[in-house]
C-alpha cells in the first residue's frame, strides 16, 4: 500500500461470521475439563450436557416452560428438524431478506411442496411484518447474517397469534434480545455469538411448539435425525441432554468456557452491549463518508453483529472485483481475516461485531479499510 499505514492494528483480527471469534484471552487450556474419550451417555457426559442446558436458558432469559435441545448439524439442522417436525398442520408464510431465509423457502416450497406464502425483501431491508398473517405458520431469521439486518422487535407479532412463529436466531442469540412470548421455536448454532465451534445447534421449543409436535403428523417421512416423538409423545430426552446423535464433548465444554465467561461479564444484557458498542465503532467511522456506506438502509433494522459494508465510490469500475481486492489486502496486512462480503450478498465487506470481538480491535481496523480502499482506487487508476 503506498500510503502511510495506520500506526494501530486489532489486537485479534479475526472478523468472520462463522465460525467467530472465541472469547477474549481463550487458550485450549481451559478445556481440560472436557470428558473426552468418554460416552456422551455417561454420568459425566449427560452432566455436562445438562448444564450447557441449563447455562444457556440462564444466560437467554429462556422461560421455565420452554424446552432447550442440542442438535446435529449446526443451526441447520435445528432449523430443519423444525421444518420437517412442525409444517403442514396449517398455512405457511415464509419470510426471507438474505440467503439464509431463502434457503429455508427453497426447503418449504420445493422440498415439502407446501404451497407457502413467500415474502421477500432485497438486502439491506426487511419485509413488512404489519403485513404477515400470524395467524399462518411463520419462517423467519432474526438477524440476516448475510445481509446486515434485523428484526428491530417483536412488537408486531401478536401475543394472541394462532399460529407458529419459527425464528432462525442464529447470529442473534446472545447478543440482541429475543421476545421469548413471541418465538414459538428459536434455533441458532453456539459457533456464532459465543464463538464455538461448528457441527451443534440449538433449538428451543414454546408450549405451543411441543404441543403442535404432539399432535400434527407430517405428511412425508421424517428421518430419524428429525424426529423429536414418540407414540405421540415428545421425546423430553432430547432436551434434557439425551442427544439423538453422538455430540463432541470437547464443543460442548467449549461451549460451557463460553456461556460460564458470558456470566462472569454480566449475562445476556452484557453481551448485547458489547455487540452494539461494536457495532457502533463502524458507524461511527463510516458516517458522513462518500465512498462506504452501511448495506442496512433503515438504521432500525441494522444488524449489531453481522455489519455490511457496500463501497460507493463512483471511480470503482467493477465492484465485486474491487471489494474482493480491498478484503485480500486487509487479510495480507493481518488485520482482517474472512471480511469479505458473503458470496451471494451484494460486493462489500462483512465486519462481525458479536459479543466476543473487543470494541478497540473494530476502532483499529477502520482506519486500515480506509487505507485498503485508498491503495486499491490508485492501484485501479494505474491498470486503466
Amino acid at each position: 500500500m503506498g500510503k502511510t499505514a495506520p500506526a494501530a492494528r486489532p489486537a485479534n483480527p479475526r472478523f468472520s461470521s462463522g465460525p467467530c471469534a472465541k472469547i477474549p484471552n481463550f487458550s485450549l487450556d481451559m478445556l481440560a475439563d472436557a470428558p473426552l474419550g468418554r460416552s456422551h451417555r455417561a454420568a459425566v457426559g449427560k452432566a455436562k450436557l445438562a448444564e450447557a442446558i441449563d447455562l444457556t436458558r440462564e444466560v437467554l432469559g429462556v422461560p421455565a416452560d420452554y424446552r432447550i435441545g442440542i442438535v446435529p448439524a449446526s443451526d441447520t439442522g435445528a432449523v430443519e428438524m423444525a421444518l420437517w417436525s412442525l409444517l403442514g398442520a396449517r398455512r405457511v408464510e415464509m419470510l426471507a431478506w438474505e440467503s439464509f431465509g431463502e434457503g429455508w423457502v427453497t426447503d418449504v416450497v420445493k422440498q415439502l411442496k407446501l404451497d407457502a406464502t413467500v415474502r421477500k425483501a432485497d438486502y439491506g431491508k426487511i419485509v413488512d411484518f404489519a403485513q404477515v398473517d400470524f395467524d399462518n405458520d411463520v419462517v423467519f431469521t432474526w438477524n440476516g447474517t448475510t445481509s446486515g439486518v434485523r428484526v428491530p422487535n417483536g412488537d408486531a407479532i401478536p401475543a394472541d397469534r394462532a399460529g407458529l412463529t419459527i425464528c432462525d436466531a442464529t447470529s442473534a442469540a446472545f447478543a440482541m434480545d429475543l421476545p421469548w412470548d413471541k418465538l414459538d421455536v428459536v434455533t441458532f448454532s453456539w459457533q456464532k455469538v459465543l464463538g464455538g465451534e461448528g457441527a451443534h445447534g440449538v433449538l428451543i421449543l414454546s408450549p405451543r411448539a411441543v404441543e403442535r409436535l404432539e399432535s400434527h403428523v407430517p405428511a412425508w417421512p421424517l428421518p430419524k435425525i428429525f424426529r423429536m416423538t414418540k407414540g405421540g409423545k415428545l421425546i423430553e430426552g432430547i432436551f434434557k441432554g439425551e442427544t439423538i446423535n453422538t455430540p463432541s464433548m470437547l464443543c460442548v465444554e467449549d461451549y460451557l468456557v463460553a456461556l460460564k465467561w458470558a456470566q462472569s461479564i454480566g449475562g445476556r444484557k452484557a453481551l448485547v452491549a458489547r455487540a452494539e458498542a461494536n457495532a457502533k465503532a463502524v458507524r461511527d467511522f463510516i458516517a458522513g463518508k462518500d465512498w462506504i456506506a452501511d448495506l442496512a438502509e433503515d438504521p432500525a433494522t441494522a444488524s449489531t453483529t453481522s455489519v455490511c459494508l457496500k463501497f460507493t465510490d463512483p471511480r470503482i469500475k467493477d465492484g465485486a472485483a474491487f471489494a474482493k481486492a480491498v478484503a485480500k489486502r486487509l487479510e495480507k496486512e493481518g488485520v482482517a481475516l474472512d471480511a469479505g462480503a458473503y458470496r451471494d450478498a451484494p460486493p462489500g465487506l462483512r465486519i462481525w461485531c458479536g459479543s466476543t470481538v473487543e470494541a478497540g480491535d473494530v476502532a483499529a481496523l477502520m482506519p486500515w479499510i480506509e487505507h485498503a480502499f485508498e491503495a486499491e482506487i490508485e492501484a485501479q487508476a494505474q491498470a486503466a
